[in-house]
């Protein structure tokens, strides 16, 4: 107990002289700072494209692509199949109607409003009961497209970082000219960075025939997944591929997210290795300076194990300190902060926000404390092993 209280007397007597040695402290605190600005600025592209991706996903939800098929833009279905598909076990019916949607996507060139350049746009035709199969989509200015119009209703995230969606606008896409009519919202979901038309519509101004390319369809339950697979698994008419809305996002987001981790954590890595040298150097200073003030407190009957351990926190504090400066400017910078960025997956531009989780603050935190501890060990030690006559014989 003796010795802790002294490692505490020891401690504070530390905190409270950091104004004297106030300089090579700041290199230790914005050496971290940057450090966890960075890694949290880094990850939450990743965080946030996966917010938007996986939020438009739901477990009673199934989407239904050709087998093999790693998207819908890759995916073909025929008419028959789309039958098939609303009329198997699982399906939720209302009424005597399927709760389905056949849907077509379709890749256009819009221009993006920040850079002026043209951007990959999926405009998706739909079936009346999309909205039905899609959780938290609404129309929130204008209206529904007609079926049989060249009408499209465009996403919210879509009309914000794409030019020429104004609401009561046209404009023209292959050979057709398409009135928007309304734009939705979706929860900030992958949704929002699309624009809908009507299914039949979109096959003719593209020449698709009768062909789909994914079907969506309301299940009775998320149990009913299952039912649902197995009834198609055993039907020879059709090879396809089913799983719930959640799990295919999740796997389309997957690539870009990993490729952003592949960057962040060794860009982390290497700057952190910088910031523990910061804080090495700050400690070694801080040891320097207080030679003579260790020495007499080691006169006194100070232990080497309070010395040790005040220094130790005295830089974790530091350390701490920069985290916490790092983790605030990235949350009021970058949380929210709208980016538009290619899908490898569908080679088409989502829309999202840039996502300052805590876990992410927790995270920086962790790796700030990491930082501060390799910082002060080695300062530590020699404070602790600092020769105490010697060092009296300089006061």
């Amino acid at each position: 107990m003796a010795a802790i209280r002294q490692a505490i007397a020891v401690t504070w007597l530390n905190i409270l002289n950091i104004r004297k040695r106030i300089a090579a402290s700041l290199v230790a605190v914005i050496g971290v700072a940057a450090v966890v600005l960075v890694f949290a600025a880094v990850l939450s592209m990743a965080k946030g494209f996966e917010r938007t991706m996986t939020s438009a996903g739901s477990e009673d939800t199934a989407i239904i692509i050709r087998s093999g098929s790693t998207a819908e833009l890759n995916s073909g279905l025929s008419n028959e199949q789309v039958l098939i598909v609303a009329n198997a076990p699982g399906v939720l019916k209302d009424g005597d109607q399927p709760v389905t949607s056949a849907e077509l996507y379709v890749i256009v060139d819009i221009r993006k409003k920040s850079t002026n350049a043209d951007a990959n746009v999926p405009i998706r035709g739909v079936q009346s009961n999309a909205m039905e199969v899609r959780q938290n989509v609404q129309i929130a200015e204008g209206r529904m497209f007609e079926a049989g119009r060249n009408e499209i209703v465009v996403g919210r995230a879509a009309q914000q970082e794409f030019a020429g969606l104004e609401l009561g606008a046209n404009i023209k896409f292959g050979q057709s000219v398409w009135t928007i009519v309304g734009v939705f919202t979706a929860n900030g979901s992958v949704s929002e960075s699309e624009l809908w038309t009507d299914v039949r519509v979109l096959q003719g101004a593209y020449r698709r025939g009768n062909s789909f390319q994914s079907v969506r369809a309301k299940l009775e339950s998320k149990d009913s997944l299952q039912v649902l697979k197995d009834a198609l698994d055993k039907d020879p008419r059709i090879d396809v591929d089913v799983m719930s809305e959640q799990e295919y996002y999740s796997t389309q987001a997957q690539p870009l997210s990993q490729f952003i981790r592949l960057i962040g954590y060794p860009l982390t890595v290497l700057m952190a290795i910088g910031a523990v040298f910061g804080a090495l150097n700050s400690m070694y200073s801080s040891v320097s300076v207080r030679t003579k003030e260790i020495a007499t407190l080691r006169a006194l009957g100070f232990g080497p194990f309070a010395v040790l351990v005040s220094t130790i926190i005295e830089s974790t504090i530091l350390a701490l300190t920069g985290g916490a400066l790092g983790g605030a400017i990235a949350y009021l910078v970058f949380n929210g902060f709208r980016v538009s960025t290619l899908n490898g997956a569908s080679f088409s531009q989502v829309v999202f926000d840039f996502a300052v989780t805590p876990d992410l603050l927790v995270q920086g935190l962790i790796a700030a404390t990491i930082i501060g501890l390799i910082g002060g060990f080695f300062p530590a030690i020699r404070a602790a092993r600092l020769p105490v006559a010697q060092a009296l014989r300089e006061v």
